[in-house]
């Protein structure tokens, strides 16, 4: 599947900053999804002490969570470790994975950030308007603003705030273990202050597991 082609990837700081700034009015937080039948999670891997990653994408069925199609690429990181730019560290080479698949997801789950970031444009944010599919955040980390903890029990959820706004929500998914941190990505509306929990929801693998989404930290 071929994606967007919004900008080149190959940028300084500086210009990754400009078009996180530029791109973030292009989001559409409004919008409800179509049903949701499959969802794809996509995660990136380190190889330690080299310069290459991985990237692999995962499609589900809904609720079966039948493995519809997999996808993974391997590459040279193509950019430095920033705070707040991770999308362009790592966005390359998940893409390069999600050009292989056959079958175009209903949603996108990223292990990063969606709204939930600086500027706005998390990883999550990010990839859907580049694989103009809607996606959500789900970290394992806080990147930017203030909580409080949500309760022990699995669904307890808790606003996430920063500079006066709600950017999305802490959920926790299994009762007992440590929340994760919840955010818009693209085409997804805030429902109810509860950023993207209603599409969350809607996968069984959130649930059923302590962390996260299909494919799965980092900022976003």
């Amino acid at each position: 599947m071929r994606p967007l082609e919004l900008h080149s990837w190959g940028v300084s700081p500086q210009e990754a900053v400009e078009i996180q700034n530029r791109l973030r009015s292009q989001l559409d937080l409004q919008s409800e999804p179509q049903s949701i039948e499959t969802v794809a999670g996509v995660d990136v891997s380190y190889d330690k002490g080299s310069d290459w990653l991985s990237a692999a994408v995962v499609v589900l069925q809904l609720p079966s969570l039948h493995i519809v199609e997999t996808a993974a690429v391997t590459a040279r990181v193509p950019f430095p470790y920033i705070p707040g730019l991770l999308s362009f560290r790592e966005s390359p080479v998940v893409i390069q994975a999600w050009e292989k698949l056959k079958v175009k997801p209903d949603c996108l789950i990223c292990d990063g950030q969606g709204i939930a970031h600086p500027r706005r444009l998390g990883i999550a944010s990010h990839l859907g308007l580049w694989l103009d599919i809607p996606s959500i955040g789900c970290a394992k980390s806080l990147l930017v603003g203030e909580y409080r903890m949500p309760g022990h029990q699995q669904g307890s959820v808790a606003p996430l705030y920063h500079r006066r706004e709600q950017v999305g929500v802490i959920l926790r998914t299994k009762d007992g273990v440590e929340p994760v941190f919840i955010s818009q990505g693209q085409d997804q509306p805030q429902e109810g202050h509860r950023g993207g929990v209603g599409l969350l929801h809607q996968v069984p693998a959130a649930r059923a597991y302590p962390q996260s989404s299909p494919a799965g930290e980092r900022d976003p």
